[in-house]
């Protein structure tokens, strides 16, 4: 596929509320908690109980809504919410959602989260039945997948829609009168409901976002479930019984707050224990003076590590909390200006010791080439990385932008000829066992992955990939095999 990695980047963030009067004003709070998983656009629709109200644009939510009159004329009490990093689609003002649809029966309003591994031959089929498509983004396929279902009521129309739907996704949809909210059957992403001090109700991507508008924690939604809330309350229905829970591992590893919980495991936690278990994996030297963590996602796991070794944990490197995450950079020399701006090396703690740096990924390998080069500037003697999750060897096509294994570091290098170009005396990684037993999760089903979707170290998917079968396949001949 013709897509560039330009480092993990999440896939969006959704909100949801029914039954609280100034429900745009508490989705915009809820999105803000979610920032962190989506910083190209934001938007939220409406329902004052009769008609439907939209405001969405590019950027950071702040930015988004620094007008707050456009926050005002969002009345009701219902309201969906989305923050967008574009997975699927470019980044023009049509692919920002929430999305909402005009009918003469009534509108709908409709937020994604995740990646459509059949949008392709499915927006193909639509076409050559009429449908007119609004944006390049997949999420649009199921609009015009339920009204294809003439004949049938809305909820059955959206149960066969889903099934008709493949990959990952959490959906949320609203209409005048009812918040709908849908998992993929193998719930890859998060979604979780929460309920307020007067009765509202909440869904939303992570649990932080719960905390941030005073909700409640009430479950979490389970793979194939659909959740319908209306005026008598909450109503959790299924559009399909063939369910596997493979959550996406990388949700614990980096892309969701250490401060949410994900079916009963707090992410700190589970990153925490990824850094010790990696210390019994993967010791570090005897000479090392001090443990360092990347901020923010890696600091978890660092402490973990120092912790399992008892090496000091130092601040050897500081973030400015003022730069966005590394972002879409054109130019390998711009990535590189991303890192310095975003990044530091703090002189007086690394100068002359021997440092052990614990990330929580490598992807194309650019951050770590010039962390690396940042600390050595910085006086350290030596400097030996140590990774808390696997190496990262096969595409994600359940939404973050890592569908092209020509980039994948560790597709193409073996953790030696790794070390030698990241420049760094010594590499190790966490196994995929030791990943597994880190996250530790209560309802994994089978014992080899305990209910997590691992394919992106191990390569073996949970489902199929149906429209990135070919390109997944031709991957294997432009990557020569790697001598581990």
């Amino acid at each position: 596929m013709s897509h560039e990695i330009r480092g993990l980047n999440e896939e969006c963030g959704v909100f949801g509320v029914f039954g609280e009067k100034d429900a745009s004003r508490l989705t915009y709070f809820g999105l803000h908690a979610l920032q962190h998983r989506g910083q190209e656009g934001a938007g939220i629709v409406s329902s004052d109980g009769e008609h439907l109200h939209q405001y969405r644009n590019r950027g950071l939510l702040a930015e988004v809504f620094q007008n707050l009159d456009d926050l005002k004329r969002l009345t009701g009490q219902a309201a969906i919410g989305h923050v967008r990093y574009g997975t699927s689609g470019t980044n023009s003002l049509a692919n920002i959602q929430p999305f909402l649809f005009r009918f003469y029966d009534g509108d709908v309003g409709l937020a994604h989260n995740g990646n459509l591994t059949n949008a392709v031959t499915l927006r193909r089929q639509l076409e050559v039945q009429g449908a007119v498509f609004q944006s390049t983004s997949d999420t649009e396929m199921l609009i015009h997948l339920i009204r294809k279902k003439q004949g049938m009521d809305f909820l059955d129309a959206l149960k066969v829609s889903l099934n008709e739907t493949k990959g990952g996704f959490a959906f949320l949809l609203l209409r005048k009168d009812a918040l709908y909210a849908a998992l993929d059957p193998n719930g890859f992403r998060p979604l979780v409901i929460g309920q307020t001090k007067s009765g509202g109700y909440i869904v939303a991507s992570e649990t932080c976002a719960l905390d941030a508008v005073g909700a409640k924690f009430v479950r979490d939604v389970l793979p194939g479930e659909l959740i319908i809330i209306d005026k008598d309350g909450l109503h959790i229905d299924h559009y399909t019984t063939q369910t596997k829970l493979a959550v996406c591992s990388m949700e614990y590893i980096y892309f969701a707050r250490p401060d949410s919980i994900i079916h009963g495991v707090t992410v700190h936690n589970a990153r925490k224990r990824m850094g010790g278990i990696l210390a019994q994996e993967q010791p570090a030297p005897a000479d090392a003076d001090m443990v360092i963590g990347v901020p923010n996602s890696s600091l978890s796991a660092a402490s973990g590590y120092a912790e399992a070794t008892g090496l000091p944990y130092e601040m050897g490197l500081i973030k400015n909390q003022y730069i966005a995450r590394t972002f879409i950079q054109p130019t390998q020399a711009l990535r590189e200006q991303g890192v310095k701006m975003k990044l530091s090396a703090v002189r007086g703690v690394v100068e002359g010791k021997s440092v052990v740096i614990v990330d929580d990924s490598i992807v194309r390998g650019t951050t770590s080439i010039q962390l690396v080069k940042m600390l050595k500037e910085a006086g350290a003697k030596e400097v030996h990385m140590r990774i808390a999750s696997p190496p990262f060897r096969y595409p994600h096509f359940y939404g973050i932008d890592v569908s092209d294994r020509s980039q994948l570091m560790a597709a193409k290098h073996s953790v030696v000829e790794m070390q030698k170009l990241i420049g760094v005396e010594s590499l190790g990684f966490l196994s995929v066992s030791g990943l597994i037993k880190a996250i530790d999760l209560p309802m994994g089903q089978d014992k080899e992955n305990g209910g997590l979707t691992v394919a992106y170290f191990n390569g073996k998917y949970p489902t199929p990939l149906y429209d990135y079968e070919e390109d997944y396949l031709q991957s294997f001949e432009e990557i020569p095999d790697r001598k581990d």
